[in-house]
């Protein structure tokens, strides 16, 4: 069962800048959020996580990107790393004869850093796609025990748990949770709180004692 969860806020984007982002939660948003999240002392590693697909490999929330998951963007005829991009960048252009499915170009206003990220298909690496409540923590805090299809849709929530990102920054995040990691551009972290707090709800996925003391100080950059 998944929660429903209001966030008018959810898809609003800035150009960059150090202010808070125009379509952050409100303060009070995030504090709601807050009381409804389940907390636990921490983060305990759950044996038996390996995203790989590969021979040997147990692929436990399904093959990356892949176009065959039950939420939204599913079975449409293009996978979800294109179904991200095509939304998160502006100015986005698409290979020839694919149907406006594979992006070539477009120019991100990263919500990490504020940074303005020019992608092209030929440095893919330049932009990441950034599952915002990581999916290693997710095994560890309770999607080991879900049905192979909810892992699936969870990977590839393009609603609610992935947002295109500048490349570094994702590759500083990992897996790491909020008490680990927040933009490093603080007027950020009140939408990324709002953000990582609506998937945790939604998917009934606890934080941690130390999460919450870090998305309570996030929130303080809340309108």
């Amino acid at each position: 069962m998944l929660v429903a969860v209001a966030v008018s806020w959810l898809w609003d984007r800035t150009a960059p800048g150090s202010g808070t982002v125009p379509g952050s939660p409100a303060r009070a948003e995030v504090h709601a959020l807050l009381e409804q999240v389940t907390v636990v002392e921490e983060r305990r590693k759950v044996p038996g996580y390996q995203r790989g697909c590969g021979a040997g490999e147990r692929c436990v929330f399904g093959p990356a990107w892949s176009d065959d998951h039950p939420g939204a963007g599913g079975h449409d005829g293009c996978d979800t790393r294109n179904n991200v991009l095509a939304r998160d960048l502006s100015s986005p252009t698409f290979r020839a004869g694919t149907d406006d499915c594979v992006v070539t170009s477009g120019v991100l206003n990263d919500p990490y850093t504020g940074a303005r990220v020019e992608f092209r298909r030929a440095a893919a690496n330049a932009v990441h796609i950034d599952h915002i409540y990581p999916l290693a923590a997710a095994w560890d805090l309770g999607a080991s025990a879900w049905p192979a299809e909810r892992r699936r849709r969870f990977a590839n929530d393009i609603i609610y748990n992935l947002v295109a990102v500048d490349g570094q920054a994702n590759l500083d995040k990992r897996d790491g949770t909020p008490a680990q990691w927040l933009p490093p551009a603080p007027g950020y972290r009140c939408w990324f709180a709002g953000r990582y707090l609506t998937v945790a709800v939604r998917y009934a996925l606890p934080i941690t004692v130390d999460d919450h003391r870090a998305l309570l100080g996030a929130a303080e950059s809340c309108p």
